[in-house]
């Protein structure tokens, strides 16, 4: 198997047994990635909150006049409006 350095076997300029990680190694690369994972999920929710906020603002700002009034005119009666009648 070739290796990226170009080596046929693991390891070959440095011969001997792998680098051992300790337990403060791993602890910390594991609260890296929580930590970088909470980064990343705040500036998801941060995005799409601004973009709900984006998008509500270009609706209200691009109203037309029937949207005042979207049931002036109906035939139908108050009392029987949205009971499925």
């Amino acid at each position: 198997m070739m290796y990226m350095d170009g080596n046929d076997q693991y390891r070959a300029e440095n011969p001997g047994p792998p680098p051992v990680m300790t337990v403060n190694q791993e602890e910390g690369s594991a609260m890296a990635i929580v930590g970088w994972t909470s980064v990343a999920v705040g500036i998801a929710a941060v995005g799409l909150y601004v973009g709900r906020e984006l998008r509500a603002r270009y609706k209200f700002n691009h109203r037309t006049q029937y949207d005042f009034f979207s049931h002036a005119g109906d035939s139908v009666c108050a009392a029987d409006y949205g009971t499925g009648i």
